[in-house]
């Protein structure tokens, strides 16, 4: 288990934009607590990537600092990705998109590495894609999930039409479409009401949660019209 004062000097290095401490407390992480790669992936860069977001939005700390942390940040998960365990390939493919924001492409690399380090086929396609792009990918490609990290508010109507088209054109029937991160894990049930069929806390649920075969398989396709249903019936 990490320290709660480890954990304070971590996220103050980032802050301060103190590379080389980063570093020094992340080996000492690895070296001296015999935390596994995993370990350092769960327990301290996601929650303390969470801790950054949630003190921006707060206007805790300054844009800059939160650029300087994300980017530390990305620098050490680009280093340790190498070093995660590999288990046995699966006949299981997922592709993996994000917001553009710095905070969503680092929440996103670190799921498409929890994936590829389980045994998945992985595809990440990071932020800046449009829905046309999403859905031409997924048709060539055929993920069993598709995952999306990191929405802003602002891009959720563009989250829910590209549900809405996945549904209307029959793309991938069994494919699931998970939500994690950003909006979604500040707004509980979201997900589900905008035609989501998963929803993962952070990078490990995420595979825990898409390889979980009863729930994969028994939980409904949401339509259009179900939602739809359900919003008018909420409304009486």
């Amino acid at each position: 288990m990490i320290s709660e004062v480890l954990m304070e000097k971590y996220l103050e290095a980032l802050l301060t934009g103190d590379r080389r401490h980063c570093r020094t407390i992340i080996e000492g992480v690895l070296h001296q607590n015999n935390a596994l790669i995993t370990g350092v992936y769960c327990d301290v860069i996601w929650p303390v990537m969470v801790e950054i977001d949630k003190l921006h939005r707060a206007d805790r700390i300054t844009a800059a600092q939160e650029h300087l942390a994300t980017r530390i940040n990305r620098t050490i998960v680009d280093q340790l990705q190498n070093k995660l365990p590999r288990q046995s390939q699966i006949d299981k493919k997922v592709t993996v998109c994000s917001s553009l924001r710095e905070t969503g492409e680092l929440g996103g690399q670190m799921i498409a590495d929890m994936f590829e380090s389980s045994g998945w086929d992985v595809r990440f396609l990071g932020g800046g894609m449009t829905n046309d792009d999403i859905l031409t990918y997924v048709n060539q490609f055929g993920p069993d999930v598709l995952v999306i990290y990191g929405s802003e508010p602002s891009e959720t109507p563009e989250i829910r039409s590209i549900i809405d088209r996945i549904r209307e054109v029959n793309a991938h029937p069994t494919m699931k479409i998970m939500l994690s991160g950003g909006v979604f894990g500040r707004a509980e049930g979201l997900w589900e009401e905008i035609g989501a069929d998963l929803f993962a806390e952070n990078a490990v649920d995420a595979v825990k949660v898409a390889s979980d075969i009863n729930q994969t398989q028994c939980m409904p396709v949401r339509t259009i019209n179900q939602r739809k249903r359900r919003q008018m019936a909420g409304a009486k």
